[in-house]
């Protein structure tokens, strides 16, 4: 497994709204979940906040008899006043744990500069939105009949690493190899973010994780898909503009 701690492809404009990002994920985590109150605190914070597939496909929020029918053994309240389109945003700033929440401001320090440079800030916020919709979608599309929470930043963060190889795919990324933590190599985007898709194909089956929140691969397969092609239809809409500003010869 490699995990990239830095590439070695400065910018030359400051990335606030990656900061934003990075700040907003991390505030929410420590301010809004009930870290200290038990798992069974958060598991309803994510039933009254996060995204479940079965409430965005009929467009209402579970029933108190699905509620009492969830895997688990909190005694959890229905949330009938709960806005079923907003957890579908409010799910990309909920993290099940501190190891879920690291990764993906990790992925997103190291690669969002680049992408959010190479956009503009506006536009790298709604593509980072954007990105987090289409995830959360895909994934129900995939699972209409699920009532597990899905929750986490890594179906927006995937997308941005596809927009990061479609930019940069022979940049070269710091990487620590494991389990040899003491390791670093560089190795071009490609490899890097080329094995990390590959890996989450492997893994595509997998379902939310356990204790009532999770990101699905599949999440972030279709994360990374999108904003490759996002990223493509950009430069191709970009360049198609400069040819039509060329003055006549």
């Amino acid at each position: 497994m490699l995990i990239p701690i830095g590439d070695l492809n400065p910018v030359r404009t400051t990335p606030w709204v990656l900061r934003l990002l990075l700040v907003a994920n991390l505030g929410v985590f420590l301010l809004v979940q009930p870290l200290g109150e038990g798992p069974c605190a958060q598991q309803q914070l994510f039933l009254e906040h996060a995204m479940i597939p079965a409430e965005v496909v009929r467009g209402s929020p579970l029933t108190a008899a699905e509620v009492a029918a969830l895997p688990t053994d909190c005694a959890l309240e229905p949330a009938p006043d709960k806005s079923v389109r907003l957890a579908v945003l409010a799910s990309a700033f909920l993290h099940a744990d501190l190891l879920h929440l690291g990764g993906n401001l990790l992925f997103l320090w190291v690669f969002g500069n680049n992408v959010e440079e190479r956009f503009g800030h506006l536009r790298f916020l709604a593509l980072y939105l954007a990105l987090a919709i289409v995830a959360a979608l895909a994934f129900t599309a995939a699972n209409p009949d699920s009532a597990l929470t899905l929750v986490g930043a890594s179906g927006a963060v995937a997308g941005v690493l596809g927009s990061y190889l479609v930019l940069h795919p022979t940049a070269r990324v710091t990487v620590v190899v494991v389990p040899l933590l003491f390791l670093a190599v560089q190795l071009p985007a490609i490899v890097v973010l080329g094995a990390w898709f590959l890996l989450q194909l492997r893994e595509v089956g997998g379902e939310a994780a356990a204790g009532g929140g999770g990101v699905a691969y599949l999440a972030h397969v279709a994360g990374f898909a999108a904003g490759a092609l996002l990223t493509l239809l950009a430069g191709r809409r970009r360049r198609h503009r400069r040819w039509r500003q060329r003055p006549d010869r």
